[in-house]
């Protein structure tokens, strides 16, 4: 569970210890092995599948995917490897570890949002791991919304390829695949082999999202919060005092709070597909994927798994407002509307004249 304000020092000092951990509550022992007494051949799946099965995974580890001999296996969690208490506890064989905080700034401030790093501090992690746009990226991690802002951003730079192992440890463990405790790293290269970001268009900023909101028909400002949150009666979040949305924006629905995204996943903890939103979510909202869409939440994290469930079924046509609801409440002067916009009782104001007394409870 992601808690900024405990640990976005984490991010720009190496700290003693991490105040939010990363961890899973699934059991930690090794499981049964099929990886060890198989030689595991799945289906292949096309470039743009983003969430692929444990099965598929371990035919790639065991060489049996075509085009799929250059890849990386990650771990993504919050803060330093030694206080993952997932990866710790046993990780997909191979997998190297990455940090949350080597895609977007921790800070939380005006200047620094919480948004994306700049492109060349991306790309600089990348490297490190030994990823360029080429490389085939598998990633998973305890937290389903933090896998998907890590995946996002190495689309936006330019990973061609970049899956996500739906269900994360637990389906893996589930499948009787092997895990192990060793910590790996990658290995360093020195060229991304093309500019980053390679595809800035997935990224919308504030100024882009009021002014589409104001003059484009088409456009929609796509709320993916809770309905407390939609409604502004919480910010849903300790270190934000005032609540609202961005005046303009439609509801997305799902998730149940900031660090719930059951909304958007099946029982099992596998994220839905496109089809499955579009009749149990998205059935009567105020948009439909002809619209260009932004989508946003509070800082970025949860919109990313809609972003990519419509990027996997092949849409050019959405993005990501980076921002959120904590970059627009920075603003005094943003418009906000605060209740449901079809009702009569919605209340169209500004930033500046919210209450301050909406941050979530410790």
């Amino acid at each position: 569970m992601k808690n900024r304000i405990l640990v976005s020092a984490l991010c720009t000092v190496i700290a003693a210890f991490m105040l939010v951990g990363c961890g899973s509550n699934s059991d930690s022992s090794t499981s049964d092995s099929k990886a060890s007494t198989s030689n595991v051949k799945a289906e292949a799946v096309e470039q743009r599948k983003v969430y692929v099965t444990p099965d598929w995974v371990q035919s790639v580890i065991d060489g049996n995917q075509e085009g799929y001999e250059d890849y990386v296996i990650a771990e993504v969690g919050y803060g330093d490897v030694k206080d993952c208490d997932s990866y710790n506890e046993g990780h997909v064989p191979g997998a190297i570890y990455v940090d949350n905080c080597e895609v977007e700034d921790a800070i939380g401030d005006v200047d620094a949002p919480y948004n994306l790093l700049p492109a060349s501090e991306v790309e600089k992690y990348l490297l490190g791991h030994g990823i360029d746009k080429d490389t085939k990226v598998i990633l998973y991690g305890a937290d389903a919304s933090g896998t998907a802002r890590q995946a996002y951003a190495y689309l936006w730079a330019g990973v061609e390829d970049v899956k996500i192992i739906n269900g994360g440890i637990d389906t893996w463990k589930a499948a009787g695949y092997d895990t192990e405790k060793e910590v790996n790293k990658g290995k360093t290269v020195s060229d991304f082999g093309t500019k980053v970001p390679a595809h800035p268009e997935y990224w919308t900023s504030m100024k882009d999202a009021k002014d589409k909101v104001a003059n484009d028909d088409n456009f929609k400002l796509v709320s993916i919060r809770s309905e407390d949150e939609w409604l502004g009666k919480t910010s849903g979040y300790t270190y934000m005092d005032k609540a609202g949305e961005p005046e303009g924006a439609v509801w997305g629905k799902g998730p149940l709070d900031p660090y719930d995204m059951s909304g958007y996943m099946n029982d099992d903890g596998t994220i839905m597909t496109l089809e499955e939103i579009k009749a149990d979510l998205w059935s009567d909202v105020d948009f439909t994927t002809d619209n260009d869409l932004a989508f946003y939440c509070g800082t970025g994290w949860r919109a990313c798994i809609p972003f990519l469930i419509c990027y996997e079924a092949g849409y050019d046509n959405v993005s990501v407002y980076d921002g959120g609801w904590y970059e627009w409440m920075l603003h005094d002067e943003n418009p906000v509307q605060v209740g449901d916009p079809a009702s009569a009782d919605c209340q169209h104001t500004t930033v500046a004249e919210l209450p301050t007394d909406k941050a979530a409870a410790e």
